[in-house]
């Protein structure tokens, strides 16, 4: 048995090779992210051990995840002679590190990394611990004196001597670069200056008496763990936070987690539609190949084999198969690994790739994987191997599975279906947004799995509606196209499948996508009232000066100002809740348009009072006049009196947790570091706003990281932003869609093996070589079309779902996107004439004779 399996497998080769491919993409996807995200951590843990410094004493945070740009947390400098007293402290320095800060050449353009990466100002200290060593040109001396990095200097043209604009929060200075530090280690893409630490202090913060962070290096046969319970002491614990190397590492690393599992779940993000994909390509090639094989199963039977042993042997060549495609996939993962580290260094992240780390686990994610999927894929089959009895066989009985009944099918279809289809109803219905997602999710699950399980019942009278005119256009070819198509079900509708998984993917996802455009749209003409809005093309808050440039702007009328911090609210309940809160200065009536529960904007504005979404004050049992306690970054805390409530759909807050906002004098008093975020501007009184704008750019060229921009303009950067998202379910289709044209080729290269005597026989009753392949486009095209209408009646369904959850957070418009999916049921068609080529030319080419004796 074994060497007959052997010799089969061999003999197959050819018709399971676009399965394996199948398992190669999948294999690939889940390799190649392991490998880079493996890479990447194993790359920044060396960073940041090398860089830490034994003991650092830093500001303690007590709200987590700020909001970006977020008021720079410091600490008294002189906490570095108390730390320096501290014995085993070999040497002490007092770091001055800010990020998001602006720098400009004398172009006025930014040195700020494209990619979203921070733009860092730091003090210059020479040491084994710092990143960047001087490689040109001198340390800086006194005020007006810089360094910048290589990569930033090399990217931007920036040589020694060239002079530069700084923009931090207490104000602009110029600089003069005076040397080139460059990376020591991996770049993590951001651009970086360095001061003179005598001034570093007072240009970025605003004072030399404060730092970010106190570092101290241990003295010879000190641990870090000691030095920093005495560096506890001596500082005390209140109000700073004491780490060890190890924890600014570990630190550091879970910073960038977030970062990195985006790739991740990206990446296995593809592996889960491949591998889902490739299960319906693996099920139909092994049911095709066993059903080919139904007399040389017979003859083993009939030789003595029993059921266990025809049943293993056919799960040992889907075995052989996974093992084949899970080698090559790991190889073709470890490429795209090394082509992920290289794209990454176009984008500023230098990572080398002889430092690339292929854990154990991967090659053992790899093969499981691999190994799995095919094993599970083929078991049905070997199972309906081992069912055939061999006289039946040897009688060359009706392929199998053509004339067997659906009716566990439909029973197992309908359950599931019924099942799903309430899931999805109760998701409709729910008022709540947690529960509304997880009966989504269920629901989903749920009808994939009936429309898969009952997917063949539908081929008859579906596919006889699609291929209804082919008779009529095409004459008999037609209709034996629309024939063979459902001659065979169970295969049809598992081809099909395939196709359709990714597409309703895709019609759920271009749904809510659609609507969520459509909602913003009518919330911005609802609420937006300003002519312009100006911020910074990244979201970071801007200086002061920003807001003095704009309102000193010829025609300017109104200039409201906005500002974001992270808070913690105390509920009467006693629960502590992190989350955003906005600032707002006077005017906000004039620029937005916000719709009261209760009270006004002149109470939500007052000094000491805030004002909040009215679901959320109900849901916590706050009213008007209700005490708040408010916690503020830097430990500040203060309570706030409810003065207005406010409908979530119109609140600015609108995506947090609250909608909280007050006016900028409240703001002032507790986050004093804060910085603009948006600025709403009006013209003034006989000014048009369209003769505004180009004065307003004008005036704000100094500032190139800030952008202007109409309620048009909004609308289209949250369009872009939606589209990323979008972008990604495009790119799974089109994974989807490649593994699906396999499928299609494959289920059709095997039924032109299947009817190779009825293909004789046709040409020999006068059917031509282009009839021929016409039958066998058109047969492709209607199953393609098939799985296509299944794919997005089931995505319609999906998406308006999602929309009824987006509309429990105020996203209340329904969008349905009828150019994509009229042009996808198009896609669809010429995936089916693609798909048919070589089949249909393999077909066209054999010899007629050779076809009619064929066994």
């Amino acid at each position: 048995m074994l060497k007959a399996t052997l010799r089969s497998f061999l003999a197959h080769k050819g018709r399971l090779a676009l399965s394996a491919l199948a398992v190669i993409l999948s294999v690939a996807f889940v390799a190649g992210s392991l490998i880079f995200s493996d890479t990447v951590t194993r790359t920044f843990d060396r960073l940041f051990a090398s860089t830490a410094a034994d003991v650092s004493v830093q500001p303690k945070q007590d709200l987590k995840a700020p909001v970006p740009g977020a008021a720079v947390q410091t600490l008294p400098a002189a906490l570095r002679e108390r730390v320096a007293r501290v014995p085993g402290v070999a040497a002490v320095r007092a770091d001055v590190k800010v990020q998001n800060i602006v720098v400009i050449d004398r172009h006025d353009r930014s040195l700020g990394p494209t990619t979203g990466a921070p733009t860092i100002a730091t003090a210059w200290y020479a040491g084994h611990r710092s990143p960047v060593e001087l490689t040109s040109g001198r340390a800086p001396r006194g005020a007006g004196e810089a360094l910048l990095d290589a990569d930033t200097a090399d990217k931007k043209h920036v040589r020694i001597g060239d002079p530069l604009t700084v923009q931090a929060q207490p104000g602009t200075f110029r600089v003069r670069v005076v040397g080139i530090a460059t990376f020591t280690t991996t770049n993590p893409g951001a651009a970086l200056v360095f001061l003179d630490p005598a001034v570093a202090g007072r240009e970025l913060l605003g004072s030399q008496a404060l730092a970010t962070s106190v570092s101290a290096d241990a003295a010879k046969g000190v641990s870090d763990a000691a030095l920093k319970l005495r560096v506890g002491r001596a500082v005390g614990t209140g109000g700073y936070d004491v780490r060890t190397a190890g924890e600014q590492a570990e630190s550091a690393s879970a910073a960038l987690g977030p970062f990195l599992d985006v790739i991740k779940y990206v990446m296995l993000g593809f592996a889960g539609v491949a591998l889902l994909v490739g299960v319906f390509l693996i099920v139909n090639t092994f049911s095709m190949l066993v059903a080919q094989r139904t007399r040389e199963l017979g003859l083993l039977r009939a030789l003595g084999a029993d059921r266990r042993q025809v049943r293993r042997s056919v799960l040992t060549e889907a075995l052989l198969l996974g093992l084949a495609g899970s080698t090559l996939g790991l190889g073709a993962g470890i490429g795209l690994a090394l082509g992920l580290i290289r794209l990454m260094s176009l984008f500023g992240m230098n990572l080398k790739a002889t430092e690339m780390v292929v854990g154990r686990e991967t090659p053992v994610a790899a093969y499981v994987v691999g190994l799995g999927v095919t094993f599970v894929a083929a078991y049905l089959p070997a199972r309906r191997a081992a069912a055939v009895s061999p006289m039946a066989a040897l009688a060359d009985a009706e392929v199998a599975g053509v004339g067997r009944p659906l009716t566990a099918r439909a029973v197992a279809g309908a359950v599931l279906g019924a099942a799903g289809a309430a899931a999805l109803a109760g998701c409709a219905a729910a008022t709540r947004t947690a529960q509304a997602a997880v009966l989504l999710g269920v629901g989903v699950v749920l009808t994939l799995i009936a429309t898969v399980v009952a997917g063949p019942l539908l081929v008859r009278p579906v596919i006889r509606v699609l291929g209804a005119a082919f008779p009529a256009l095409f004459g008999p070819v037609g209709r034996m196209s629309q024939r063979n198509a459902l001659r065979n079900p169970r295969r049809t509708g598992a081809t099909a499948a395939a196709l359709m998984v990714g597409l309703a993917l895709v019609g759920g996802m271009s749904v809510a996508s659609a609507s969520m455009s459509a909602s913003f749209d009518r919330q911005i003409d609802k609420n937006l009232g300003a002519d312009f809005m100006v911020q910074n093309a990244n979201f970071t808050p801007f200086t002061r000066q920003v807001r003095d440039t704009v309102a000193a702007t010829h025609g300017v009328g109104l200039v409201v100002a906005q500002r974001l911090t992270q808070v913690a609210v105390r509920l009467p309940d006693g629960r502590r809740v992190q989350t955003s809160a906005v600032g707002y200065g006077p005017g906000l009536d004039d620029v937005v348009h916000l719709t009261y529960a209760q009270g006004g904007t002149a109470a939500a504005l007052a000094d000491g009072h805030l004002a909040m979404d009215a679901g959320f004050a109900r849901d916590h049992g706050l009213r008007i006049g209700s005490p708040l306690p408010v916690e503020f970054p830097g430990g500040r805390h203060t309570t706030l009196t409810v003065g207005a409530l406010t409908h979530q759909d119109t609140a600015q807050g609108f995506g947090a947790q609250g909608g909280l906002y007050f006016g900028l004098a409240t703001f002032a008093r507790y986050v004093p570091s804060g910085q603009d975020s948006v600025l709403y501007v009006n013209a003034a009184p006989g000014t048009n706003p369209q003769d505004l704008r180009p004065g307003l750019e004008r005036a704000l060229k100094p500032f190139p990281q800030v952008q202007v921009r109409d309620q048009d303009d909004y609308k289209h950067l949250v369009h872009d932003q939606i589209a990323v998202l979008l972008y990604l379910v495009y790119a799974l289709l089109a994974l989807a869609i490649v593994i699906a044209v396999l499928g299609v080729v494959n289920t059709l290269a095997l039924s032109v093996v299947e009817r190779t005597r009825e293909i004789g026989l046709l040409r020999a009753i006068g059917l031509g070589r282009r009839q021929l392949r016409r039958m066998i486009r058109l047969e492709s095209v209607v199953i393609a079309v098939f799985g296509a209408v299944l794919g997005l009646a089931l995505g319609l369904v999906w998406g308006v779902c999602m929309q009824r959850v987006l509309a429990l957070r105020g996203l209340r418009e329904l969008a349905i996107p009828w150019t994509t999916i009229v042009a996808v049921v198009v896609g669809a068609a010429v995936v089916g004439v693609v798909a048919a080529l070589l089949p249909a030319l393999r077909a066209s080419r054999m010899n007629v004779l050779a076809a009619i004796a064929h066994e």
